[in-house]
């Protein structure tokens, strides 16, 4: 029995070694899990301030972004005209010179006449060049969505609800209504029942 003392005292010992080698073993795989936990918390707040660092350029961005669309809507209602009336500047230029003219030369009516008759063709091609273009009304039916009724007319030369005269011209910019006809709208009558 000793020897079954002794192996049983080897075992023992040898089961209290391994025992006090898996204690050693697992204290040392704790002292060093504190450690990797301590990498990852450094990663993460390493992240984290990265995260925050993006998130704060982001958001100048964002800023600077808004500020420059700000700007930009500024300038575009200030100055978003400037070539149209770039283009319209040599039209008053040519109304100067024919004051200047008919000032200076008052007999000379019919050329004053045909220098209004050149520039208002030049105004007209300059509003064309940028999609404005005039509704022809006078003999037409009349439509609400263009034409604007001042007045109704007798007529016996029109029939009913065609436009007789117009008082002010319409006009379109790039196909939408800019502008109505204001006119005078017939109703016909009849030789002898005119009232």
């Amino acid at each position: 029995m000793a020897r079954q003392v002794r192996k049983k005292g080897i075992e023992e010992k040898i089961n209290i070694k391994t025992e006090s080698d898996e204690t050693v073993k697992n204290s040392d795989t704790e002292k060093e899990s504190p450690e990797l936990p301590l990498n990852e918390l450094e990663k993460s707040r390493q992240e984290a301030a990265d995260n925050y660092d993006k998130f704060l350029r982001a958001s100048a961005e964002l800023e600077n972004y808004k500020k420059r669309a700000v700007k930009e809507l500024a300038d575009a209602i200030n100055y978003g005209n400037e070539k149209i009336i770039k283009d319209l500047l040599p039209i008053i230029d040519s109304l100067e010179r024919a004051l200047d003219h008919a000032i200076a030369n008052s007999e000379d009516f019919d050329t004053f006449v045909e220098g209004l008759k050149l520039i208002y063709e030049k105004f007209l091609k300059t509003l064309e060049k940028y999609g404005v273009e005039k509704i022809d009304a006078v003999g037409i039916d009349f439509d609400p969505n263009f034409h604007e009724a001042m007045l109704q007319v007798e007529s016996e030369d029109y029939e009913d609800n065609k436009i007789v005269e117009e008082f002010e011209r319409g006009y379109l910019l790039n196909g939408r209504l800019l502008r109505p006809v204001k006119a005078a709208v017939s109703k016909h009558v009849t030789k002898g029942k005119q009232e």
